[in-house]
């Protein structure tokens, strides 16, 4: 007798499961009001057609109740009652209504894949689409429904759990509730779904390829973070191939793989890096071209600097010329003259025009003793070849000092310089018996012979 009991309570409760699966999947064929289900049916639909889903609701509740499987050929109450609950959703205000609207709306996505199993995969995509744009369900529970529509519908899964998976993967790698290797496996899986729909689905194809491109799009947002150079060599070398001779492609898929941690030794990278080095040197080349064209000062400097010192002085001529017709720039018609002082003593010998050029970088830059300097060693260097002896040549070195002395004086930047060569050229002062047969005394008022022509005072040894 116990045995009798415990086999019906089983019984019991085994109903208890099993009758709320079979009621949700009734049909009206052999209900005993099958022709009022049937009206509620056609009525609601008329309704349904021209969206007056709350003039719907009622006969379409009614038909659902009594027959949640319509026919059994048409999974219409479900689809249909989705639209009306999300209707309902989207225009109640209270939060509590809301609530209940968007989980019978749901539901009835699960019940059609119950009862309709050929429709479960699609169902379930459908669910997880407007969990994430229309009912903005919490991103755990969205991402459960993507992953419950990939597992009913594997390669043939629904191209609307593209992006709100997408989205949901990404927002959760950045915000460490995914680790880079679940954010991978979704990429991977997506795509794998897209791909194979873009292969076998002609009808949708076009769909699965934007769809694609758009979840791909969101996750670049993260790819250089969950992704090695393999996976990057892969996606971009097709690129590459497909425009060999496209420089910015090159460009963007040489520093993409370097960015990425691909080694120089690696083949393909080899072979950007030469392609990728010759287009930089060329656009250099172009862009230094033309911005030495608009500034001829600055072009002035490298030739100056390569040795090409009489090109270098027509460019400064120009650049000094650009600068008193515009800019009138006192810096840099300071150093342009000063260069060109320079190449005119130390390489072409004008010892005057490089006097003149020094004083007047000198003049627009008030205080600088740089200009001061090179005459010093103008005179310095010349001393033996002025005047008629070796006093004349002295008087030379006192120009020099002169100078010097003057440039430390106005620019402390220029001491320490100054200090050594005053210290060089004292050993070379005009000697008192030198001064002396010439009857010149200390301090006596003299010009220096040649071309420095400078008046100095003499200082004796």
């Amino acid at each position: 007798m116990k045995n009798l009991v415990k086999l019906f309570v089983v019984v019991l409760v085994a109903g208890s499961w099993i009758a709320p699966a079979f009621g949700q999947c009734e049909t009206w064929l052999n209900s005993p009001q099958k022709d009022a289900l049937e009206e509620a049916h056609v009525l609601y639909r008329q309704f349904m057609k021209t969206e007056e889903y709350d003039k719907a609701f009622e006969y379409w509740e009614k038909a659902y109740k009594g027959a949640p499987a319509a026919d059994g050929q048409r999974s219409l109450h479900f689809t249909d009652g989705r639209k009306i609950y999300l209707h309902k959703f989207k225009n109640a205000t209270d939060e509590a209504k809301k609530k209940e609207y968007a989980a019978m709306a749901l539901r009835l996505f699960d019940e059609q894949g119950q009862c309709y199993p050929d429709e479960k995969a699609s169902a379930l995509g459908l669910k997880a689409y407007e969990m994430f744009y229309t009912i903005n369900s919490p991103y755990p529970d969205t991402k459960k429904a993507c992953e419950e529509a990939i597992k009913a519908g594997g390669n043939n899964t629904s191209y609307v759990v593209f992006q709100p998976y997408a989205s949901i993967a990404v927002w959760q790698f950045q915000n460490k509730q995914m680790t880079a290797e679940e954010a991978r496996n979704v990429y991977t899986k997506l795509n794998e779904i897209a791909d194979y729909g873009i292969a076998n689905n002609a009808k949708l194809s076009e769909y699965f390829k934007q769809a694609k491109e758009a979840m791909n799009a969101s996750f670049a947002a993260i790819e250089n973070e969950i992704f090695d150079c393999n996976f990057f060599k892969s996606k971009l070398e097709p690129d590459y191939r497909a425009h060999p001779d496209d420089t910015e492609v090159i460009k963007f898929v040489y520093n993409k793989l370097k960015q990425q941690g691909c080694a120089d030794e690696d083949p393909l990278v080899a072979e950007l890096k030469v392609r990728y080095e010759t287009i930089v040197a060329a656009e250099n080349e172009t862009r230094l071209a033309e911005h030495y064209a608009n500034n001829p000062g600055d072009h002035a400097i490298a030739l100056f600097k390569e040795g090409k010192y009489n090109e270098a002085l027509t460019k400064f001529e120009a650049g000094i010329a650009q600068e008193k017709a515009g800019g009138n720039d006192s810096e840099k018609l300071a150093n342009y003259y000063f260069y060109m002082a320079s190449i005119e003593f130390r390489q072409l010998n004008r010892y005057s025009a490089a006097r003149e050029d020094a004083r007047t970088a000198a003049k627009y830059k008030p205080g600088w003793g740089q200009p001061y300097m090179l005459i010093g060693d103008m005179y310095a260097s010349t001393s033996n070849s002025c005047g008629n002896d070796a006093f004349d040549a002295s008087l030379a070195v006192l120009a020099a000092i002169d100078k010097y002395s003057y440039a430390k004086s106005i620019d402390g930047d220029v001491a320490s310089e100054a200090n050594s060569k005053i210290g060089k050229y004292s050993a070379y002062y005009p000697s008192k018996e030198d001064a002396f047969m010439r009857k010149y005394t200390e301090g006596s008022t003299m010009t220096v012979p040649c071309w420095i022509g400078e008046t100095v005072k003499l200082r004796l040894k």
